[in-house]
């Protein structure tokens, strides 16, 4: 019986220090300095980060489309700093882009 009580304390435990870590799966931990030509013109929409609930830093997440290998295409993100004056470039040709 003590076995089966300590096994489900250090369960438990072992739970509540999984879940009291966080997640940072959608979070920009960093920023990149600068981008290549060729990744800029495959960007297809970006995202802002906000610094609120777990996300730390304030960014522009950069949706970039990749080459489809399969039927479905893939898309990877890419994290800026939205005070970098190359953001603000992007930022702006990529509304004007997208509203037409």
């Amino acid at each position: 019986m003590k076995f089966q009580a300590l096994f489900f304390l250090l369960l438990l435990t072992s739970m509540y220090l999984s879940l009291a870590q966080g997640s940072y799966g959608n979070c920009c931990l960093g920023y990149v300095r600068l981008m290549k030509a060729s990744t800029k013109r495959h960007i297809e929409n970006y995202r802002m980060q906000e610094t609120d609930g777990d996300c730390n830093i304030r960014a522009v997440v950069f949706l970039i489309r990749k080459k489809a290998t399969q039927k479905y295409k893939r898309q990877r993100s890419i994290c800026a700093n939205p005070q970098d004056g190359w953001v603000q470039d992007i930022l702006k040709n990529l509304n004007t882009r997208i509203k037409k």
